[in-house]
C-alpha cells in the first residue's frame, strides 16, 4: 500500500529528473577536469546518450542503479520497492530492456559505449581510469578537435 495519496505521489514522481542529475553532474565535472571535450544528451545517436564523444563514436551513460535496474546483485540502490510491484517490475524491466536496445543499436552504428553505475561514484580513482581506459589518452594542447 502507498503511504502517500496521489496528488502527493504524482508530484513527489513530477521532481525526478531524467537529466542534469547529480551524478551526471559529477562525471560531466570529473571528465572535464581529466582534459576531455563531449556532446551533452547527443540526439543524432540512438539512446541519447548523457556524454557523447562523437570524433571517436563513443557515448557514456549515467545510469541511475534504481531506474536502469543495476544487475549487480550486490548494489544497495537496485533495491526494489515494497509497494506496487504490478506497477514497478514491468516499469523498471522496460527501462532495462530500452536500455539494452540502445545500447545494441549504437553498436550496430559502429559506437562504443560505456555504463557508468550511479554506484560506482563512491570510488574516484577507479571510475577515472575506467574512463581513461575507454576515451584514451585526453587531447593535449594543440591537437586539432575532431568535427562530428
Amino acid at each position: 500500500m502507498d503511504t502517500l495519496t496521489p496528488k502527493e505521489r504524482s508530484e513527489r514522481m513530477a521532481r525526478v529528473r531524467h537529466k542534469d542529475t547529480k551524478p551526471e553532474v559529477r562525471i560531466r565535472r570529473i571528465i572535464s577536469e581529466m582534459g576531455y571535450r563531449y556532446r551533452l544528451q547527443y540526439k543524432k545517436v540512438p539512446g541519447r546518450p548523457d556524454l557523447a564523444f562523437p570524433g571517436q563514436r563513443k557515448a557514456i551513460f549515467v545510469h541511475g542503479c534504481f531506474w536502469h535496474r543495476h544487475p549487480d546483485p550486490t548494489c544497495p540502490l537496485a533495491r526494489m520497492p515494497k509497494s506496487r510491484l504490478d506497477f514497478w517490475m514491468p516499469k523498471l524491466e522496460g527501462n532495462r530492456a530500452r536500455d539494452l536496445r540502445k545500447l545494441d543499436e549504437l553498436q550496430k552504428m559502429g559506437w562504443a559505449a560505456l555504463v557508468i553505475w550511479e554506484c560506482q561514484l563512491g570510488n574516484e580513482e577507479a571510475l577515472r581510469a575506467n574512463i581513461r581506459d575507454f576515451l584514451g589518452a585526453p587531447p593535449q594542447p594543440g591537437d586539432k578537435p575532431s568535427a562530428d
